[in-house]
């Protein structure tokens, strides 16, 4: 049973906004904001977000607004952040390897505990705190540290089996840069499609709409 039943995907999914937001006013040293400052920042309306909180049991006060340091521990703690699931990442190319390098991990729930190529020339770089290993070693790899989510970097056509393979071998989570849609055939796995270039046609779509 999921721990917020009720909650709608939509809400779920406006959490990551309100921590970014919130983890910028920590750092500009504000303590406190009111749901009307906050809609603001963030063009959402002041009515939605403490419909969103009220969701969670609601976290401010009438009169005083939200503390920005609570409510950013307490949003952290809905998301689960401080879980650090074992992760893995499958595909070291480009894409994969800018993921690997850059992306904090640790502040975002996970941990980066494996890299995987079948490009033997890749085999044995260094990332981070890692080296790349030969994808043949996969399957030990996941029956001696059980990761639980997996990214994938890989082309589209190689996305179902391997998901397939990952899925068997205990992983419950994916973070999917494939282009193949794995919710179509996983519906009992956590999955985020990652379409970059969604996002670039909607871009394209904006400009055109303010220049035409």
């Amino acid at each position: 049973m999921p721990r917020y039943e009720g909650v709608s995907p939509s809400v779920i999914r406006r959490l990551p906004r309100y921590y970014r937001f919130l983890e910028d006013l920590q750092r500009r040293d504000v303590h406190r904001i009111s749901s009307r400052e906050l809609s603001s920042l963030m063009n959402l309306t002041a009515s939605q977000i403490r419909q969103d909180l009220n969701c969670f049991g609601g976290f401010g006060q009438q009169g005083y607004g939200y503390n920005v340091d609570a409510l950013l521990s307490e949003i952290g703690n809905i998301l689960g952040l401080s879980r650090e699931y074992r992760s893995i990442l499958i595909g070291a190319g480009n894409l994969g390897l800018a993921i690997a390098k850059h992306m904090s991990f640790e502040s975002k729930g996970f941990n980066l505990i494996g890299i995987f190529d079948k490009n033997k020339e890749l085999v044995g770089t260094p990332v981070r705190h890692l080296v790349i290993s030969d994808i043949n070693r996969l399957e030990n790899f996941c029956k001696t540290f059980s990761p639980q989510a997996a990214i994938l970097c890989i082309p589209k056509p190689a996305a179902q089996e391997i998901a397939d393979k990952l899925i068997h071998l205990g992983i419950k989570g994916f973070w999917n840069f494939s282009h193949y849609d794995l919710t179509m055939d996983y519906p009992d796995i956590a999955v985020e499609n990652v379409h970059l270039g969604d996002s670039l046609m909607t871009l394209c779509y904006q400009v055109s709409e303010i220049l035409e």
